[in-house]
């Protein structure tokens, strides 16, 4: 067994179930600290959260590791062909809740840095970690509370490299260079309530919704760029009604949501909807909220290093993305870093029996050791 795939099966037996990091930091930490990291813990809320820093020398960019050591939840695990916090290799995979997002991912990053700084310990610039416990739940007291905090002590980062399986088919095939806005609705609109023989004493919501619902998912919100496609509306939920067949309900309630590309503004976006639902006339309250802007790292030195990294290992001519849900880098960006995510294959990510080829892991380490070599040498 490689020390990569040692190290990401001793993070996957501890049951890390977000926001619980079960023991993954003190592991890491242990590690980095062996290697001069100099390093902080940040406990915020209910997550877990710590800051590690290593100064090889010189005026080089302040490049950072970013991930999460928190998985979803298991399911019933009597439908797993292994324990889920068993790590187990078969037929060249690495089963187990956190292989492939992002266990694999953190192993590869430590296991990078050591062989980096065994052979470059006076590299130039800084290389630090950022990790959080809060990742796959609602995301308020992980990253984002350490960039403030970052923030608070006058650091920036320039080049942050996100573990988040971006891969598609073979590790390193596509790289996410940017991510798009995610805006959510939770939209009520109000009627009368009565009886569904005599309609005309009562308002039915249901009905009135309809045609504003029918405009804005019709509703060409932009055109997308090259790197972002055209904003989507999806509606996830509608709700409504007393659970009686005879009774036309009061109100309706509606969870809308918005991916939206960096051709358009969540401000934007809320006017328009507003205008659209004024426009027919309803009773309504809409509660927007915004879970992430959407960010571009379209060239500079991180995903040209990336890119020449993942080259240099596997041959691969990789592939830039925006697609997909949001990440943690939607935290970083705004702050004016480089960002960009590269992690293994997403197929099983959050599935039961999930899994990343073995030898991916280790092709992934060489990735992050030689974008470290790329930057920071």
């Amino acid at each position: 067994m490689t020390p990569t795939l040692k190290l990401a099966s001793d993070l996957i037996r501890l049951r890390s179930v977000t926001p619980d990091d079960a023991g993954c930091m003190p592991l890491m930490l242990e590690r980095l600290e062996k290697i001069g990291f100099t390093t902080t813990y940040l406990r915020r809320g209910d997550t877990d959260n710590f800051w590690a820093v290593r100064n090889g020398g010189g005026a080089g960019p302040l490049f950072a590791f970013a991930g999460h050591t928190d998985v979803v939840p298991t399911g019933p695990e009597d439908n797993w062909k292994h324990p889920p916090f068993e790590p187990v290799i078969e037929n060249g995979y690495l089963y187990g809740r956190g292989a492939a997002d992002m266990k694999g991912s953190l192993a590869a990053m430590v296991i990078a840095c050591e062989e980096f700084i065994a052979a470059h310990p006076d590299h130039n610039g800084r290389i630090a970690f950022l990790i959080t416990s809060d990742e796959e739940g609602p995301a308020t007291d992980g990253t984002v509370k350490v960039v403030e905090w970052l923030q608070e002590q006058g650091e920036k980062i320039d080049c942050c490299l996100v573990g988040e399986p971006s891969s598609t088919d073979r590790v390193g095939d596509v790289i996410k260079n940017g991510r798009r806005g995610s805006l959510g609705l939770e939209l009520t609109v109000f009627g009368t309530q009565g009886h569904v023989a005599y309609p005309h004493l009562a308002a039915n919501p249901v009905h009135m919704l309809a045609p504003a619902l029918a405009e804005l998912a019709a509703e060409k919100w932009d055109n997308g760029n090259e790197f972002f496609p055209a904003t989507s509306f999806q509606v996830s939920n509608i709700n409504g009604g007393t659970g009686a067949t005879n009774v036309i309900p009061g109100e309706v309630k509606v969870i809308c949501n918005w991916r939206f590309s960096t051709e358009t503004t969540s401000e934007q976006l809320q006017q328009r909807a507003r205008a659209i639902l004024d426009s027919h006339g309803l009773r309504y309250e809409a509660n927007f909220k915004l879970s992430g802007q959407p960010f571009l790292t379209a060239a500079g030195p991180l995903v040209e290093a990336a890119q020449s990294a993942i080259e240099s290992v596997s041959g691969e001519k990789t592939q830039l993305s925006t697609a997909g849900g949001t990440s943690d880098g939607r935290f970083i960006a705004p702050t004016g870093a480089q960002v960009v995510e590269l992690g293994p294959v997403n197929a099983t990510i959050h599935k039961v029996d999930e899994c990343v080829r073995a030898e991916d892991l280790d092709r992934l380490k060489d990735m992050y050791r030689e974008i470290l070599c790329n930057l920071m040498l």
